[in-house]
C-alpha cells in the first residue's frame, strides 16, 4: 500500500470500523535518526479517524525529549515509526531508556515501519525488540504496509481501546 492509498483509505471512515466509545491518547514519534515525517502524519490521521487524540512529536525526536513528553502527556500508547532502516537500532535504545524510567515502565509502546536495511530479513528484529520491551512490533516488508496497518488497527482494538 502506498502513502496515497493510505490517505485514500483514511478518507473512508468505515474502512477502520466503528469509532471508539472513548478516545485514547496516542503519542506518535520517530526515532532520533529518522527525518521522515509523512509516515507520522499518516499515522496521526489514521488514529484520529478512529476517534483518538494524537500528539505528534515529529521527526528526529531525541530519546530524552520523548521521555519528557510521555511524562507530560500521559498517553495511553506511544507509537514509534521508522522508515530510514535504523528502527531496530534506535528503537532498542529508546525502549531500554523508557522501560528504565519507573514512571513509564508500564506504558504501552509499539514500533513499526522499516526496522532495518535487509528487506524481508528485517523481520529478524521483531523478537529482539519485543524482548527489549516493546508491546508490539509491526514490521513493514517490501510492499506490504497494508498488512502492518491492519495488524496495528487490530492491536489498537484489542490492547489499547480495551484498557480502562
Amino acid at each position: 500500500m502506498t502513502s496515497v492509498e493510505i490517505f485514500e483509505d483514511l478518507g473512508r471512515r468505515d474502512a477502520f470500523g466503528p469509532l471508539v466509545s472513548r478516545a485514547r491518547k496516542f503519542l506518535v514519534s520517530s526515532v532520533p535518526s529518522d527525518s521522515h515525517m509523512w509516515n507520522l502524519v499518516a499515522l496521526q490521521i489514521f488514529l484520529e479517524e478512529m476517534g483518538h487524540e494524537v500528539v505528534n512529536l515529529g521527526a528526529c525526536v531525541p530519546t530524552e525529549l520523548l521521555l519528557r513528553r510521555c511524562h507530560a502527556e500521559r498517553p495511553d500508547c506511544v507509537v514509534i515509526s521508522s522508515v530510514n532502516g535504523h528502527g531496530h537500532i534506535d528503537g532498542a535504545r529508546l525502549i531500554t531508556a523508557l522501560r528504565a524510567d519507573p514512571g513509564l515502565a508500564r506504558l504501552n509502546v509499539v514500533i513499526g515501519g522499516k526496522l532495518g536495511v535487509e528487506g524481508e530479513a528485517n523481520s529478524q528484529f521483531e523478537q529482539e525488540l519485543l524482548e527489549l520491551g516493546f508491546d508490539a512490533v509491526f514490521h513493514v516488508g517490501a510492499g506490504d504496509s497494508a498488512h502492518a496497518i491492519e495488524s496495528f488497527r487490530r492491536y489498537i482494538s484489542s490492547h489499547v481501546e480495551q484498557v480502562t
